[in-house]
């Protein structure tokens, strides 16, 4: 993984980013994603709930539930809807301990410096059994532009990933390869040189067009038991169980 930005820097580039992304995007409801079938059988036993960084693409049902985000856009737009929005990081929550059922967090972590102090933010707000829902890029060698352009920080080592889970208390009880990142290095490359000298083009051809093709084309996302070996995997979904 190449030279990243550090502290502000790097939430000055995230937030910029999706400030635009958010600003004149439609929401997409949870019900329009693969994850919906695993999130819904979650949420019937879950009245507390939190999702970090949703953006307009939440994964959880709407109403009723928290959302942190930095985007003050996408926040608006959630709590009009009737979620419960705050304006916040993911490594300084600002919720009580052990006061959420169910806590998403999809490609959030690796935005995040200090991933120490967000893996235990996670895990401290989560009560005991409560369900983790998870996603992240993994092996820094698969770093592309990409991986800048959207104000990724590291891609995980299975290693790294295990280590902190185990530190915080958090065990794997299913997974499945995940992401909407196309498979073509040329597309990718396509895009990071839109997004980098023609955003405003960029986002709007990303809002209107790749990404509702990219949720009806969404393949049907299969958990399987515990952690799925991940050599050949971009990103993975982990489904977690805080230990009591």
């Amino acid at each position: 993984m190449p030279d990243t930005p550090h502290g502000n820097a790097l939430l000055d580039i995230n937030r910029r980013f999706y400030d635009a992304l958010w600003r004149d995007a439609q929401l997409i409801g949870p019900e329009r994603f693969n994850t919906w079938p695993i999130v819904s059988a979650l949420a019937a036993t879950a009245p507390s709930r939190l999702e970090i960084a949703p953006g307009l693409r939440p994964r959880l049902p709407i109403a009723g539930t928290a959302f942190l985000d930095i985007s003050a856009p996408a926040l608006t737009r959630l709590r009009h809807q009737g979620g419960h929005p705050a304006l916040g990081l993911l490594n300084a929550t600002p919720f009580p301990d052990q006061c959420f059922d169910l806590v998403c967090a999809c490609d959030v972590i690796e935005h995040v410096e200090d991933d120490a102090a967000a893996f235990a933010e996670l895990a401290r707000v989560a009560a005991p059994g409560a369900a983790i829902l998870l996603s992240t890029p993994m092996h820094p060698e698969l770093w592309t532009a990409f991986d800048d352009v959207v104000g990724h920080h590291r891609r995980y080592t299975p290693d790294r990933l295990a280590a902190m889970l185990a530190t915080n208390g958090l065990t794997v009880e299913a997974s499945a390869a995940y992401g909407m990142q196309p498979k073509s290095s040329r597309l990718v490359d396509f895009g990071v040189h839109y997004l980098t000298h023609h955003r405003a083009r960029a986002m709007w051809w990303y809002n209107r067009v790749f990404m509702p093709l990219a949720i009806r084309f969404e393949k049907q996302l299969t958990m399987h038991p515990g952690m799925i070996d991940t050599k050949v995997v971009d990103t993975v979904i982990l489904l977690c169980r805080k230990r009591g």
